[in-house]
């Protein structure tokens, strides 16, 4: 269903330029800024086998200071209701992710789309330490449906661009930044550090 967006976000999250600039062209100069980051600063992203263990979603992105399962879905809805085997997923990141500590992640890929198109929301765990717990705070849970169900509503999520500024900043901790003027300021600090 969504392996070729499986490999676009792999790329970015890697840092290739190449794929930064294919997934860019269509963004405002602050989006395409702010996603560039991730080269400064980029994950090891690993592919999950589709025949692999429960609950590890479809990549695992690592870095010396943070990693987390992401489970990648693409649409041409702004709304997906996870049912049957989608639910099945979601309560085993569910699971590992309380059993490990770690902040499973889900990325929505909207089809036809201009700007960023990817939107990152977290499975609520209650465990979370640390960084973790602190990046928690500002990217959204996935919304509940009018059933009580975990659902994905692009329009709710927190777009790749403010993520990924946030996870890239070059120095500092996640403590000194307030979640409503975080951005413009690291933007600047990034444009004076080049």
């Amino acid at each position: 269903m969504s392996s070729s967006y499986e490999r676009e976000l792999r790329r970015v999250l890697s840092g290739d330029e190449k794929s930064i600039n294919s997934i860019t062209r269509s963004c405002s100069p602050l989006e395409k800024t702010q996603i560039m980051m991730v080269m400064n600063r980029p994950f090891l992203v690993v592919r999950a086998a589709g025949s692999g263990m429960e609950g590890s979603g479809d990549l695992v992105a690592l870095r010396g200071d943070i990693s987390f399962p992401i489970e990648v879905k693409s649409t041409k809805a702004k709304k997906l209701y996870l049912s049957g085997r989608t639910k099945h997923q979601y309560n085993s990141m569910l699971r590992e992710g309380e059993r490990t500590g770690l902040m499973p992640l889900y990325a929505h890929r909207l089809k036809g789309v201009r700007g960023d198109s990817w939107r990152i929301f977290r499975v609520e765990t209650n465990n979370l330490k640390g960084k973790l717990s602190i990046l928690a705070r500002r990217i959204p849970s996935l919304p509940l449906s009018n059933q009580g169900n975990p659902m994905i509503d692009w329009e709710k999520g927190l777009p790749l661009h403010k993520f990924l500024a946030f996870l890239c900043r070059e120095k500092g901790n996640f403590e000194d930044l307030k979640p409503n003027t975080m951005l413009p300021n690291m933007v600047t600090q990034s444009l004076e550090l080049t």
